[in-house]
């Protein structure tokens, strides 16, 4: 095997989540629990909240790194958290950081 072979098969994949919470989950320190959580685990992307009630975030990085994300957004807000959408994408590599959108 080549060293540019080896390389690629070793490559890890990251991801994009978009994702949307339903419930309580206004007014509760979501999005900076969120955005602190995002930073500990070198997360890019976003989260804001919507007019309808539900908050969005959307987050770049491998995928077992957002897996743990999620886990602790739903451990943090299960009291408030009445659905989860999440549909995944590839990361497109658009962020630097992780903001909180108004």
């Amino acid at each position: 095997m080549d060293a540019v072979t080896h390389y690629s098969s070793q490559r890890v994949m990251k991801k994009q989540l978009h994702i949307y919470y339903n419930g309580h989950v206004q007014g509760v320190g979501f999005r900076f629990t969120a955005r602190y959580l995002a930073n500990e685990l070198g997360i890019l992307g976003w989260v804001k909240n919507l007019s309808d009630g539900r908050v969005e975030i959307v987050a770049e990085q491998e995928e077992d790194v957002l897996q743990d994300f999620l886990l602790k957004i739903s451990s943090r807000f299960a009291r408030y958290i009445e659905d989860v959408s999440v549909e995944t994408l590839p990361a497109k590599g658009d962020f630097n950081d992780f903001d909180i959108k108004f």
